[in-house]
């Protein structure tokens, strides 16, 4: 095994200056989305594609969940150790770990959009997908309406996180992600949508009563309106070869 996917050992450390988030306290988030699609207790095998830190391998390894994780930054994926039973540093965009056994659960959470090939990473990774297993993809809507309303404005400023994220090399709206997934060979059994992350953008001494009833109805908008006000798509598919 090279350098690219090197196995972590469980070294905690600190990040300072990430633009990661830790979004699971916002009930909206794509994260806290994903945690609700999977068992509160459980005993499978859970690969976490772009494990960043390691937050959600921590919520699931709490839930009695096994967590690979796999991720392409060395200090993230050194940080990620520290939370999951096992952490691989590799570049997706190269040659990819050779995972052993299968999983119940595959999750791609805000990390195909940083990929040059998305499409190969998902079809690979099919392979170790168990026969009941589910594969679980939040990516950024880029036909969400702040987006929209910056194109009227005859604007497509990229930034260091959110839809426009300079890292980004994908943009997917609706149909293009349901493309993605019926191409990776996946059939979506539920989409959802999240709405923008109104906690990250509000300073948290605004954040009171009111602020959680807007943010209520901003989760409704996104839910309603999903194409127009989903800040992030969330689906749960299963793999055709099983159908």
């Amino acid at each position: 095994m090279g350098a690219s996917q090197q196995r972590l050992a469980e070294t905690p450390i600190s990040i300072e200056g990430s633009p990661y988030q830790y979004k699971l306290s916002d009930p909206f988030s794509s994260h806290s989305v994903i945690l609700s699609l999977l068992p509160e207790r459980g005993s499978g095998r859970v690969l976490d594609v772009g494990a960043a830190h390691g937050y959600l391998g921590a919520a699931l390894e709490g839930r009695g969940f096994r967590v690979t994780g796999i991720e392409g930054d060395p200090t993230l994926a050194q940080a990620a150790a520290a939370h999951c039973s096992e952490v691989f540093h590799s570049n997706l965009d190269g040659p990819l770990p050779e995972l052993s056994g299968s999983f119940d659960f595959i999750l791609y959470g805000d990390v195909l959009e940083h990929l040059k090939d998305p499409l190969r990473v998902l079809r690979a990774f099919n392979c170790v997908l168990q026969r009941n297993g589910m594969v679980i993809i939040s990516v950024p809507n880029v036909a969400n309406i702040y987006v929209r309303l910056q194109l009227m404005m005859g604007r497509f400023e990229r930034a260091d996180r959110g839809i426009l994220d300079r890292t980004h090399l994908h943009f997917y709206t609706r149909k293009s992600f349901l493309q993605l997934i019926d191409d990776a060979g996946l059939e979506v059994a539920n989409l959802a949508a999240a709405p923008i992350p109104l906690p990250l953008i509000v300073p948290e001494r605004w954040q009171g009563r009111i602020f959680a009833a807007i943010h209520q109805f901003n989760a409704w908008m996104a839910r309603r309106w999903p194409t127009l006000f989903g800040y992030q798509f969330v689906a749960v598919t299963r793999a055709r070869r099983f159908a």
